[in-house]
């Protein structure tokens, strides 16, 4: 099983993941062209892709998700209240998918969970081949018992760790924008992000990265650095997924 994010921030985001046969692009937040534009980057094409599968309904996530599906005829998986969400959207088929029911798409299994964000229905992913499992964890504004017990002891993590609370408090946004993204229905700050990562079962881990990293409200940095406090690692070895260029193609391997 392999990955990558084609970008991750407040402007898109787009997951790619691969198992032998089977690739899922797992929530299309960009122009489809634009998704064109950065498959190719991972020398793939549109019709490499089988499904989409979306987290929940704003628009980083969800942004070319009627026109890519609709021009490349693709499924679109979604929970029940994200569906409600976006009802008027063209789609070229329509799979609903219960945020506590795993499902199956070819070569994958995905464990949903639901997760506290302020949207309709939204939820955050385990996607495994049997052997390895992938956690991906983003767009929620605090760590639940049921959140933690779904990514302890996963091969790889995608974590949000989007602001660091003093860069928020001091940035360009208006004061009700600071209160939503902080707040317990926002984002993870960096110090969340590394709390969880330091009360989960990280021995099997063979990647860790950091995604959704405010650009006004965070750097870099900052975020390695706190996760690999956590994990006792150097900050070299936590990958971090930028607006721009995603993160390139990762490996999950039999150990």
């Amino acid at each position: 099983m392999r990955f990558a994010l084609l970008g991750s921030g407040s402007k898109g985001n787009a997951l790619v993941v691969e198992q032998g046969a089977t690739r899922l692009l797992v929530d299309c937040g960009f122009s489809a062209r634009e998704i064109e534009k950065r498959l190719a980057r991972l020398a793939l094409v549109p019709a490499d892709i089988d499904a989409l599968v979306i987290t929940h309904e704003h628009d980083d996530h969800w942004k070319g998700v009627s026109r890519f599906s609709r021009a490349h005829d693709l499924p679109v998986w979604l929970t029940p209240g994200t569906h409600a969400a976006t009802l008027g959207s063209e789609l070229a088929a329509t799979e609903l998918y219960s945020p506590h029911e795993p499902f199956a798409i070819g070569d994958l299994e995905l464990f949903p969970y639901p997760v506290p964000h302020d949207a309709r229905e939204p939820a955050q992913l385990v996607i495994g081949n049997g052997a390895q499992r992938l956690g991906v964890l983003s767009d929620i504004g605090h760590v639940t018992p049921h959140v933690r017990a779904m990514v302890d002891a996963c091969d790889a993590l995608i974590i949000e760790s989007n602001h660091d609370p003093d860069m928020l408090a001091g940035g360009p946004y208006p004061a009700s924008l600071k209160a939503r993204v902080a707040g317990r229905l926002g984002h993870l700050s960096n110090a969340d992000a590394a709390a969880l990562v330091a009360d989960i079962d990280t021995r099997a881990l063979q990647h860790v990265v950091v995604a959704h990293l405010s650009e006004s409200n965070n750097r870099p940095e900052l975020a390695r650095a706190a996760l690999a406090q956590a994990l006792a690692c150097t900050p070299d070895w936590v990958h971090v997924a930028n607006q721009n260029e995603g993160l390139s193609w990762r490996s999950l391997v039999n150990r």
